[in-house]
């Protein structure tokens, strides 16, 4: 059961993430932390002659002024809501950021993050994927589009037998206990042999738990995975996804691609991972 979670504030406009964790919090009636990164300025090596100190302090204040913000909106909805919340401002670098959150989250049973809006440079990226790796702790990342609330109507599950997906789906049961519906996705590049039944065990297993189980097997020779993933959402209006994240290293996805990174850049609908 989901009883505190934590989540990454954005600095920006809009905040995404921090309303989406407050509609989880809502559901289960569980605590959340909104957490605002105030990131030290970032002083570039190459700059002849050092950058002036009120230039830096200039950029230290517009990084408090945005992370006090944040809070005070996250605050505000939090209690519109009715939910339990409390909430900090952390001053870190971006990389230092990323360790910090991870380490944090280690003490919530959840984290929630945004998604970086791809046409922007911006901290959030290294932060949010960083938390993947350094938190133990199962990940919601919140599309920058998204403006619904948690709803559990129709749930994806991708499932391709790896350690990383058996996580993700055992970190989800709460999600998965709530949900409407709960599909198993399977995708293949060269089809199904006749006489296999992938993803049956497993859907055993989750039907034991009580759930509402369909199953999807989907051949998909020229398409990539995480592709074929975000289209059949599409298609079949699932509200959340469920996977594992990052099954190869992240350095092998960022230079050769693969479903995590292709998820992460194009997502639709809230993505619970796990690694």
């Amino acid at each position: 059961m989901i009883k505190d979670l934590v989540v990454n504030l954005s600095l920006g406009a809009h905040d995404p993430a921090g309303d989406f964790a407050i509609s989880i919090a809502d559901a289960f009636r569980a605590h959340v932390l909104g957490v605002a990164f105030s990131y030290e300025p970032i002083i570039p090596g190459t700059v002849m002659g050092g950058i002036p100190p009120e230039v830096i302090e200039s950029q230290r204040r517009e990084s408090d002024a945005k992370a006090r913000a944040a809070i005070a909106r996250f605050e505000e909805n939090a209690r519109r809501v009715g939910v339990a919340a409390e909430s900090r401002i952390v001053s870190a670098s971006v990389s230092g950021a990323a360790d910090r959150l991870g380490h944090m989250a280690r003490r919530f049973d959840l984290a929630v993050v945004g998604q970086a809006e791809t046409d922007k440079a911006t901290a959030a990226e290294v932060v949010d994927e960083g938390v993947l790796f350094e938190s133990g702790r199962p990940v919601i990342f919140v599309p920058y589009i998204q403006k619904a609330a948690l709803k559990l109507d129709r749930v994806m599950v991708c499932w391709d037998g790896s350690r990383t997906a058996t996580r993700a789906i055992a970190d989800a049961m709460p999600f998965l206990q709530k949900a409407k519906q709960v599909e198993i996705v399977m995708i293949a590049s060269k089809g199904f042999k006749t006489d296999e039944a992938p993803g049956a065990d497993l859907a055993k297993h989750l039907a034991r738990h009580g759930l509402d189980i369909t199953l999807k097997r989907i051949t998909s020779p020229e398409i990539d995975v995480a592709s074929t993933m975000l289209s059949y959402a599409a298609d079949s209006s699932a509200d959340f996804i469920v996977m594992g994240g990052y099954g190869h290293s992240r350095l092998r996805e960022f230079i050769l691609g693969g479903a995590t990174r292709g998820i992460l850049e194009s997502m639709t609908v809230p993505v619970l991972m796990s690694h």
